[in-house]
């Protein structure tokens, strides 16, 4: 992530911060990004470079009349500094610092299989008891894994799945060989 997505994270989370609409906020743009994913023609409009910046925001008036208007007004402004091609990005970060300044731990939860909520719940549970701060959890299913889990936080990365243990061996039997 570049530094001016950065840049204009830290304004929204802060103008959303002084407004005290942290979680309105979030929601529009979640639903923008939603929007975009559904309508994947949205996003190659906005991203096209022949049609003008005022265009666009004039799109995005009609698409966000009704929207929280710190978001349209953002999301107006991205487009204007033709920089709304990069808003899932300034999204992340903006969830990053929300998630930050309410000291959560984003955390990414890989298994080999689908977790019952109950399970989820329960491993969710067991980080937070562990790490004394609220988690957000999102997970993924990968079967590659074989079983076990994986579990990442920022840069810390746990691997407790029998792919990491059955390469953590091979590993282990080809330095002893040498």
């Amino acid at each position: 992530m570049g530094i001016a997505e950065r840049k204009y994270a830290q304004a929204l989370y802060d103008a959303a911060l002084d407004k005290e609409c942290l979680a309105e906020v979030g929601e529009g743009l979640d639903d923008f990004l939603e929007a975009e994913r559904k309508v994947p023609e949205l996003a190659t409009v906005l991203a096209n470079p022949e049609l003008d910046s005022a265009s666009k925001v004039a799109l995005l008036d009609d698409l966000l009349a009704g929207d929280q208007p710190l978001v349209r007004n953002f999301l107006r402004l991205l487009a204007e500094k033709e920089r709304i091609s990069a808003v899932e990005e300034i999204v992340r970060e903006f969830e990053s610092l929300v998630a930050a300044g309410e000291k959560r731990l984003r955390v990414a939860l890989t298994t080999a299989q689908e977790l019952s909520e109950e399970e989820a719940r329960s491993l969710v549970s067991k980080i937070e008891a562990a790490t004394g701060r609220p988690v957000e959890a999102r997970r993924h299913v990968d079967p590659s894994l074989l079983g076990g889990l994986m579990i990442q936080a920022g840069s810390l990365r746990l691997d407790a799945s029998v792919r990491g243990r059955i390469e953590k061996l091979r590993t282990e039997l080809v330095e002893t060989r040498s």
